[in-house]
């Protein structure tokens, strides 16, 4: 009787022994629940992201405030200008005074010297440089947030940018050569519509923006994930865009529901002591909660596409060309 209670005893702490419930597994369906749920459990992570994902801002910001810090200078809004400053110069009337008070206003614009050129030169060079690596860091660590491995911040990062050095350029490069053409194109277009022309060509580039930022929602995740070609991971990119119509669109109402937060938090504290605290916040977990949101919706398009028909829904790491060209065609 004392040797059974004396093995009970000692059987509570053996960690070998074959009768123990087995922990109850947990459930990775990507579902609104657990995006909220890692989003939380992630937190401090994503805030460490972030800081290092500020040299995507950095540089934009520096060139703004190189620009409106410039000596200014007016000039004329309007054609009319010079003709209408003529005859009031000459012989004012009620007219011409109507007419230059219509029709005269000046708008001052920044003088830029060399060193604000090279300054801002120097910004947009690094920027566009290190464009691709910095979302290539990034991209490799929302992923594996998302497939729920563990995550190692500073170590991952510079892993991920070590081993797709080439393509994460190259990669950048295209991103940010696309992404500056069309932001050209709705400046252009902005300010003159007006016939059928050109109110077309503002609506296609809309549509443009529009597919074009579901795309970038795969690009850099199929860069660390496969062994594809540039070529590949835009036409992927291009194709997941349709086929996860329906979660890419949940990824925009997330993306939207945190600019909309920082938007209400602003407008609520503007008047208020704490009125710096929303222009803090986004320095501080914006950019990588976009960056998550974006990857929590794509990623479960990509493996049930391209990873689980070919590894029996099992994560991998790297699939080669050969695979990869076959889970395209499948795509």
């Amino acid at each position: 009787m004392a040797n059974e209670k004396k093995n009970k005893l000692f059987g509570f702490f053996d960690y070998n022994r074959d009768n123990r419930p087995d922990a109850v597994e947990e459930d990775t369906t990507p579902t609104i629940k657990r995006y909220f749920k890692l989003l939380g459990r992630r937190f401090w992570k994503l805030i460490t992201l972030n800081l290092m994902m500020l040299p995507l801002i950095i540089p934009i910001l520096i060139c703004f405030y190189i620009y409106i810090s410039a000596k200014q200078t007016p000039v004329a809004g309007e054609v009319l200008f010079p003709q209408l400053l003529g005859a009031n110069a000459v012989g004012a009337s009620p007219t011409s005074t109507l007419l230059f008070d219509l029709f005269g206003a000046q708008q001052n614009i920044p003088v830029l010297t060399t060193w604000s050129y090279i300054g801002m030169g120097i910004c947009i060079l690094f920027l566009v440089v290190t464009f691709g690596w910095q979302n290539v860091g990034a991209a490799y660590i929302v992923r594996n947030m998302v497939r729920g491995e563990p995550v190692f911040i500073w170590s991952d990062y510079f892993y991920a940018i070590k081993r797709n050095l080439k393509q994460g350029f190259l990669l950048g490069l295209l991103d940010a050569v696309i992404l500056f053409v069309l932001g050209f194109d709705i400046a252009y277009f902005w300010g003159r519509t007006g016939t059928f022309t050109l109110d077309f060509g503002f609506f296609a580039t809309l549509a443009l923006v529009f597919v074009y930022f579901l795309m970038r929602f795969y690009l850099y995740l199929m860069l660390v994930t496969f062994d594809l070609s540039i070529f590949k991971i835009f036409k992927n990119a291009l194709i997941f865009s349709l086929l996860g119509f329906k979660r890419n669109i949940m990824g925009v109402l997330g993306i939207l529901m945190i600019v909309g937060f920082h938007v209400f938090l602003l407008l609520l504290l503007i008047s208020t002591p704490l009125s710096g605290l929303p222009i803090i916040l986004p320095f501080l977990w914006f950019l990588a909660a976009v960056t998550f949101t974006s990857a929590y919706a794509a990623y479960p398009i990509i493996d049930r596409y391209m990873i689980a028909p070919y590894t029996g829904n099992e994560d991998t790491e790297e699939v080669d060309e050969e695979d990869s060209s076959n889970e395209e065609a499948d795509a």
